[in-house]
């Protein structure tokens, strides 16, 4: 005869969801994202990154809306700030006023603040154009040499290999001085600007395409992608379905590396009178004019190029936090 159940023991004992009412909420699961921001969220470094990088686009995109507002003239000249004699701002302070806060730049007088952030979006434009060229082609050809491998991979990564060889500020000097005119239907600041994006995106994706390259060749391996293959899929769905999900945190990270990159790329062009023309205010184009006149106004100088390290910094930062939170081996 069997012994009956212990029905005299406690209600927990009995009844297990008794003890677990009483833990509080339930445990609920976390997706890779909610990871990933709440270890971004605890690298305070890089939260100050990325609000340094979003106020820049703030500015870039509003520049015009901010110069209208503020009645800011980047082109504007102010010759009664000019001492005639010493050709430089008059007072000690660079012309820093209430109307100017950034002072003025010496022969000329136009306001540096106005120029500053009409440049913001001039090289922002061609940094962001450019990394979205590179970063797209590059993908594509990284993805495409390392998963089907053999002669298609080898033929890749000799062309990456070329482009990594080629002398692109040479042919960046050459390009842009013989388009100066006008080509394919454009002229002015959109040529200048087309040409910059162009010539950096488009020699710059054999870097992107070998991080994707490698990436590739692990993904590769792995189960889901056996039984993508094993359901039926072919190339194409693998490629696009399946892997590239899994290289958006490589591709995002590289990317907020690779613009501050292009930016500098930028300024030296335009440092070097090949980039943006003036009138038109670039920060390359600032530093190239204040070469020969830091001695009038360092002011002229420490502006600009403060900018540029402000900006690359921010980018910087970023691109090592999303590193860092993206890395599922991170802690």
């Amino acid at each position: 005869m069997t012994t009956p159940l212990d029905v005299t023991g406690s209600a927990a004992e009995a009844q297990p969801e008794a003890v677990l009412s009483g833990m509080g909420e339930a445990i609920q699961g976390r997706s890779l994202g909610q990871i990933a921001w709440m270890r971004f969220k605890r690298d305070k470094v890089a939260v100050a990154g990325g609000i340094v990088v979003i106020c820049l686009m703030l500015l870039a995109v509003l520049s015009k809306p901010i110069e209208w507002v503020f009645n800011l003239d980047p082109n504007a000249f102010h010759q009664n700030l000019i001492d005639p004699i010493l050709l430089r701002p008059k007072g000690a302070l660079g012309g820093i006023s209430w109307d100017h806060p950034l002072g003025v730049e010496p022969q000329f007088g136009r306001d540096l603040l106005a120029r500053i952030v009409e440049g913001a979006w001039v090289s922002l434009a061609v940094a962001f154009g450019a990394t979205i060229l590179s970063v797209a082609i590059g993908t594509v050809m990284g993805v495409i040499a390392g998963y089907y491998g053999g002669w298609i991979d080898t033929v890749i990564s000799r062309l990456m290999d070329i482009f990594l060889a080629f002398p692109l500020l040479l042919f960046a000097i050459a390009l842009s001085a013989s388009l100066q005119g006008g080509a394919f239907g454009l002229h002015g600041l959109t040529l200048h600007i087309s040409v910059l994006i162009f010539v950096i995106g488009f020699f710059n994706w054999p870097y992107m395409g070998r991080i994707i390259r490698g990436q590739t060749l692990s993904l590769r391996e792995r189960e889901f992608i056996d039984a993508a293959r094993s359901l039926g899929a072919r190339g194409p769905y693998i490629l696009f379905k399946e892997m590239l999900p899994n290289l958006v945190a490589p591709i995002i990270v590289y990317s907020t590396l690779l613009i501050p990159t292009n930016i500098l790329f930028e300024a030296g062009l335009s440092f070097l009178g090949v980039g943006i023309q003036p009138p038109q205010a670039s920060w390359g184009g600032m530093l190239s004019q204040a070469v020969g006149l830091y001695q009038a106004d360092p002011e002229f100088m420490i502006v600009p190029g403060l900018a540029i390290f402000i900006t690359v910094l921010a980018f910087n930062l970023l691109g090592d936090g999303l590193r860092d939170a993206l890395d599922p081996r991170s802690n």
